[in-house]
């Protein structure tokens, strides 16, 4: 047994710490080693999603001692801040096991600590805590919330002022307070005179601050048949009346996932970019002959979506292609409308670098961050008054459109691509065309995800251990084609391979490599940083003149990813 790890759980068995937990500590130190190794080797720490791990016992799961360190930490740090006024906190969470119970303790702890509290009164997407903090004028915000994770784990996300989440300075700050918060500091008895519930009133000002975002286009809504699927998650709580008011009324539910449940009964994974997490919707599609279908993970800040080919078959559009859509259609309104010259939008570094493509199309600036939407939240803030954010996201099925949210946003997303896709079919038009005549006026891009998982604390020195190699001996060649550019964003040094010229990424520094071959290929290692896995990202590109070419380029651009994917072993 790791000797760090016992100390660390032996610190459990004093009387701060309730009897349950000290029961279930004395259990692992006397039966289950190596669970006791896994639960206290680490504290939980903050990273692009927060905090989020399984919950148990233990500084490395998720509980009512490391949310309530997080939280004290948190309101200590808004006692600093803000010490000259009323501070106010506005709270979400989601269907999974212990949400509501977690999120009572979160908001409990900060009215003791004198802090007004918004609770919403049952699940609701995360979108819609993004957009409370700015509609309340709250100094911050906590979700309660995994997002697509296994039902075992549940997370803690923060959010700032400006409704994004927590960015340098605060988020290291925070975690400093948070270090220093002792158990018996916590202050878990709560002042309900502190207290308000949320729930209509702010749903139906999100339903009219989204739909508003939208608008462009009136033509055929009634005609565009819909299959959602909200993934036994909470968009079940306002996708309905968000459909209805934005003019969308021919919606089939998929019933059997309607059912709000931190199980995810009918799925292996909640997850929209898992083609299985949609099958039972794509099923109803085929009985009703849909033409979009759109499934949302469980905190709804997530989407999948599906749509009929050139031979109308229905097939899942990758996060790139749906972002690609959402994107080029908000640009060519905005350019309708009259731009000034000040819009940007907003990617990642591991998602398609065909957007700098579509912006220089419509003249447009794109800014690019690390991965994770605070990232993107962060360039809306620091660009306010000078810049206006039009939409962007990342490949990882997250899309913001305009920046009433500071966030991910599904439910948005969803009533916006359907309403590009009643505009293509009252133009005898199409989704998927839509996407291919942008690929006409770029390159036509094709992106692959290789997805490891290596759980525990062997999983995370084996993660590192894979990065460290791939610095040390990083590849010359990726299917045949010279690598010509190497970033590194653990040291922002983006360095080119031909000439040897070193250049400062002027980005926040993260454990990501990325390469650049020859004939155009982007190959990107990073480990996640919400979960216990690495991931590799493939871009590969070429030209697509005709649409009717599109097949062929299509069957070209898969075979040369499957070549890549296989020099990975």
């Amino acid at each position: 047994m790791n000797n760090n790890a016992l100390e660390r759980a032996k610190i459990w068995l004093n009387e701060q710490y309730d009897e349950e937990t000290r029961t279930k500590v004395q259990d692992m130190i006397n039966n289950n080693p190596t669970l006791l190794e896994d639960s206290f080797y680490k504290d939980l720490e903050f990273g692009t999603g927060g905090m989020r791990g399984i919950m148990g016992v233990g500084t490395n799961r998720i509980n009512k001692y490391t949310l309530g360190a997080a939280t004290q930490g948190l309101a200590n740090y808004l006692q600093l801040q803000f010490p000259d006024k009323q501070k106010s906190v506005a709270i979400a969470y989601d269907v999974r096991h212990n949400s509501d119970k977690f999120a009572r303790i979160v908001a409990n702890i900060l009215t003791a600590n004198g802090i007004q509290v918004y609770l919403f009164e049952s699940f609701r997407p995360t979108p819609e805590l993004s957009f409370a903090v700015r509609h309340l004028g709250c100094d911050a915000g906590i979700v309660l919330t995994a997002s697509h994770n296994p039902p075992e784990y549940n997370g803690y996300k923060v959010y700032w002022n400006d409704g994004g989440q927590i960015v340098p300075p605060h988020d290291k700050a925070i975690i400093t307070e948070v270090g220093n918060v002792q158990p018996s500091q916590i202050q878990f008895d709560g002042n309900d005179s502190l207290l308000k519930m949320m729930g209509e009133e702010i749903d139906n000002a999100f339903i009219d601050a989204s739909i508003s975002q939208i608008g462009f286009n009136h033509q055929g809504k009634e005609d565009l048949k819909i299959v959602f699927t909200s993934i036994h998650g909470t968009s079940i709580a306002i996708m309905p009346e968000a459909f209805k008011r934005a003019g969308f009324t021919n919606v089939h539910i998929v019933e059997a996932q309607a059912t709000p449940s931190g199980d995810f009964p009918t799925v292996q994974s909640p997850n929209p970019e898992e083609p299985a997490a949609l099958k039972m919707a794509l099923d109803l599609a085929e009985e009703v002959n849909a033409d979009i279908v759109i499934g949302t993970d469980p905190d709804a800040d997530r989407l999948g979506i599906a749509v009929r080919n050139l031979h109308g078959k229905m097939v899942l559009l990758n996060g790139n292609q749906t972002n690609i859509l959402l994107v080029d259609y908000l640009l060519k309104q905005r350019q309708n409308d009259g731009m000034d010259g000040t819009e940007f939008i907003g990617s990642t570094i591991v998602t398609s670098d065909i957007f700098f493509e579509i912006a220089q199309y419509y003249n447009v600036d794109c800014k690019v961050g690390l991965t994770g939407f605070k990232w993107i939240a962060d360039m809306i803030r620091k660009a306010e008054g000078k810049q206006k954010f039009i939409g962007g996201g990342e490949e990882s099925f997250g899309f913001m459109v305009g920046d009433f949210v500071r966030d991910k946003d599904s439910v948005t997303s969803t009533l916006l691509a359907c309403e590009i896709a009643a505009a293509a079919k009252a133009n005898d038009s199409s989704m998927f065309e839509e996407l291919l005549h942008v690929y006409t006026k770029t390159h036509f891009y094709l992106e692959d995800l290789i997805s490891i998982t290596k759980t525990g604390k062997d999983g995370a020195e084996e993660i590192k251990q894979m990065m460290a190699e791939f610095r040390l001996n990083p590849p010359q060649t990726f299917d045949g084609s010279k690598v010509i550019r190497l970033d590194d964003y653990l040291h922002s040094i983006s360095k080119n391979l031909v000439t040897g010229e070193e250049t400062k990424i002027d980005i926040p520094m993260s454990n990501v490599l990325i390469f650049y071959t020859e004939d155009g290929c982007k190959i990107a290692a990073r480990p996640s940083g919400t979960e216990p896995k690495i991931k590799f990202y493939f871009s590969v590109k070429t030209h697509l003149d005709e649409i009717c070419d599109f097949e062929i380029k299509e069957d070209e651009l898969l075979e040369k990813i499957d070549r890549l994917k296989k020099e990975f072993k």
